[in-house]
């Protein structure tokens, strides 16, 4: 007699392709996989955030510079440096996947340090114009970029910290095995030459003597 066939029920197929699938599972969490999703997830809500701070500070700029405009005699170039760092800085079409370019990143950072340089002089000079030290308006001003500048400092650093963990995990044996496998490349950051700027955000003088 033949020998007979032994057909599994759908039922059988169903749960072994179940056990498949927890099988592949296991091995997958156990070497980051899990990690990477979730690192990888909070890095792209720390970068959102350092992006929706550096746009309210963009936004901001242009009310700035029409107050100051208004000042007689003040000084042109000073003003001419921030409309033209503003523009550098927003040319730079800042996306999720910026992160993932270092040489884009750090055009990046340098178009953004290059305009915190320029309303950081802007905001000395000022205090050599009485009437805008006077002005409600400007001193409004003053202090939503105050404001900003802190959120900013603590975007960047959160941004910093999310960043470091993943790279951590994407560097380090055996979940660097599941990056390889993956793709899962190191991320760009913020670097500072001074680690104080970090941790401190900028100074605006108001001038409240």
């Amino acid at each position: 007699m033949p020998a007979s066939r032994f057909t599994p029920s759908p039922l059988s197929r169903r749960l072994a392709g179940i056990s498949l699938v927890l099988a592949l599972a296991m091995p997958l969490s156990g070497c980051g996989y899990n990690d990477f999703q979730r690192l990888d997830e909070a890095t792209k809500a720390s970068w959102s955030e350092v992006l929706n701070q550096y746009q309210r500070r963009a936004d901001l700029i242009p009310n700035i510079v029409a107050t100051v405009k208004g000042e007689a005699n003040f000084e042109q170039e000073t003003l001419t440096k921030v409309i033209e760092a503003r523009a550098k800085a927003t040319s730079i079409q800042a996306t999720p996947e910026l992160v993932n370019d270092p040489e884009a990143f750090n055009k990046f950072q340098q178009a953004q340090g290059e305009l915190s340089g320029a309303l950081s002089r802007l905001l000395v000079v000022t205090e050599n114009y009485p009437n805008l030290k006077a002005n409600q308006g400007f001193q409004d001003l003053r202090i939503q970029l105050e404001g900003t500048e802190n959120r900013i400092t603590v975007a960047r650093n959160r941004y910093i910290e999310s960043v470091q963990s993943y790279n951590v995990l994407a560097r380090s044996f055996p979940t660097n095995l599941t990056a390889m496998v993956f793709s899962y490349k190191p991320k760009a950051s913020f670097t500072v030459q001074n680690e104080a700027q970090i941790s401190a955000p900028p100074t605006v003088d108001f001038g409240n003597k």
